[in-house]
């Protein structure tokens, strides 16, 4: 039982599984549409855009890579300075900092605080040096969200807030446009992913959406066939499916009631969550003999040991929403458990 990825347990939209099958049938000889651009116009629709203000990606992670690679001088660059430095919050998703040693860039982790709210003073040690400011709304793995006033003041002196929204259709789809939309929207980049709430995280499809200008820039960036056809038709597809998302949406948000509630009611301390998974602390701390005696029983969950973060928790469980059933088995595993 999975419940250790984010993975969304039911199929995606069929309507994205019938683009697909008719994509495969007419024309894999030929190389896909490099602007992706029946993609972006359903992205656009989707969010209130432009197709010129996105930019389709192989997953929304190379997006992340794409922005590295875009705006951010590395440290043998020979420039002053020795790179330009990438910032993300922690705890948050590694694959900031892992991007950053991978392009040879500077990267600094700014430790929340105990409840996970940001620390300005720490905030404003960084930001000012800052090109690239990483946050996920919402983030993983505390399910946080932030409000459009909080994220604002993160936004670097002389460099771009990427608003990383791989869980943001959980909360409101619509998370981060109006920072696209106000003053300082030439310095926000909002990334999306298909893999999470779409249910199409084996077909690898994600999207940016910021101002034409940052769009342009990273279009000269990436692979000339980044995203390939199919993937291009499913997403496209997917993106149009309205209906389909809400209903889906409804049902998670559902099941992560009843998780949370039997979580509370077997003691442990649940986080707010805006995502698909829950974040929990049990006040005996035994976290880590909880996660091997659920993957004894083949059932899949998260386990975190903080590093470095001198004010939270020192670790915790987090857990994918997933079916009625797969949520019965695993309170039913956590009841049994005796310290």
């Amino acid at each position: 039982m999975k419940l250790n990825t984010n993975e969304l347990p039911f199929p995606p939209p069929p309507a994205a599984v019938e683009a697909i099958r008719a994509a495969a049938g007419e024309r894999l000889n030929r190389y896909p549409d490099p602007t992706g651009l029946a993609f972006r116009q359903a992205a656009a629709d989707r969010l209130g855009l432009e197709p010129d203000w996105i930019l389709p990606g192989n997953g929304s992670d190379e997006i992340l890579t794409l922005l590295i690679r875009t705006f951010c001088r590395s440290a043998d660059s020979g420039g002053d300075g020795g790179g330009d430095l990438i910032v993300s919050p922690h705890p948050t998703y590694t694959l900031y900092r892992t991007l950053a040693e991978i392009q040879n860039c500077p990267f600094e982790a700014v430790p929340l605080n105990g409840d996970w709210s940001w620390n300005w003073e720490r905030v404003e040690a960084v930001k000012q040096r800052a090109r690239l400011f990483f946050v996920p709304v919402p983030n993983s793995p505390s399910g946080t969200v932030w409000p459009a006033e909080t994220l604002e003041r993160l936004i670097p002196d002389d460099g771009l807030l990427i608003l990383d929204g791989a869980y943001a259709d959980f909360e409101d789809g619509r998370l981060g446009l109006d920072l696209l939309n106000g003053p300082h929207g030439d310095r926000i980049v909002l990334t999306r992913t298909l893999s999470k709430s779409y249910g199409l995280a084996g077909l690898r499809m994600g999207f940016a959406a910021a101002r034409p200008e940052v769009i342009a820039a990273m279009a000269k960036v990436k692979d000339s066939y980044n995203c390939d056809t199919l993937a291009l038709a499913g997403g496209a597809a997917a993106l149009r499916d309205a209906d389909w998302l809400d209903e889906t949406v409804r049902t998670v948000l559902a099941e992560r009631e009843r998780l949370t509630d039997g979580l509370t009611a077997l003691g442990f301390d649940v986080q707010p969550s805006g995502g698909n998974f829950v974040f929990c602390t049990h006040p005996d701390g035994q976290h880590s003999a909880r996660f091997d005696m659920l993957k004894e029983r083949r059932i899949l969950v998260r386990y975190f040991a903080f590093k470095a973060w001198p004010d939270g928790t020192p670790d915790g469980l987090r857990i994918t929403v997933g079916t009625p059933a797969e949520t019965d088995a695993l309170l039913t595993a956590l009841e049994s458990f005796a310290v």
